[in-house]
């Protein structure tokens, strides 16, 4: 059985997570669910970690039916793996980078003080982490393009990129496996601050040198 096959129901009783899409939110109000659910994953994920939350307790947290917490997220699983995007989404969505001439520093500076801002919370930051480590692409193979993602439609746009070929999409993929193995390499303290950012602005020089500037 794969890892990601058995999750708790919150109330210590196993059930097995049915490897399907979860829900997408549609309405206003069901998007106001999913975002309470988010963040009260959030909350309770940086105070206990992956293994102390309880889908229940996220369901009364977040003030919906547990039912409604499964349609959209079949596991825990699922939800810390949102719980990221969430993160990430809301980093970009406030975070303002002063555009240089120089699209690659652009990106590793944007990329470095997203890893900060993740590694801010230290139990949370390993929730994602694990999370990402499950079987979790095989169970659910339709996920989105990373290179689509808003982290990765960022990158696109500090470098210039408005209509993207397979290589530069290939190339954002290559660059973001890059920089979640240097965030993993963190929040493990395999390796320290320091020598993070110094790896991520070589990896980012090196993976992005055939763009140049942007003014070139």
């Amino acid at each position: 059985m794969s890892a990601g096959a058995l999750d708790d129901m919150g109330d210590g009783v196993a059930r097995t997570a049915e490897p399907r899409q979860p829900a997408a939110p549609v309405s206003r109000r069901q998007l106001a669910r999913r975002v309470a659910i988010l963040r009260a994953a959030s909350e309770l994920g940086a105070r206990e970690g992956l293994v102390g939350v309880q889908m229940l307790d996220v369901a009364k947290e977040a003030g919906v039916a547990i039912a409604t917490l499964y349609r959209y997220f079949p596991s825990k699983t699922h939800l810390f793996t949102a719980v990221l995007e969430w993160h990430i989404e809301m980093f970009l969505e406030g975070y303002r980078e002063a555009a240089t001439a120089d699209g690659a520093s652009d990106v590793a500076d944007t990329l470095i003080a997203l890893t900060v801002k993740l590694l801010d919370s230290p139990l949370l930051a390993s929730a994602v982490a694990l999370s990402s480590f499950t079987e979790y692409a095989s169970a659910i193979p339709n996920r989105y393009d990373i290179a689509d993602s808003c982290l990765g439609l960022t990158i696109l746009r500090l470098l210039g990129i408005r209509e993207p070929r397979d290589q530069d999409r290939s190339t954002i993929r290559l660059l973001l496996y890059s920089w979640w193995g240097l965030f993993v390499a963190a929040q493990t303290e395999e390796t320290s601050p320091q020598q993070v950012e110094a790896d991520l602005r070589l990896a980012v020089r090196l993976i992005l040198a055939p763009y140049g500037d942007r003014n070139a």
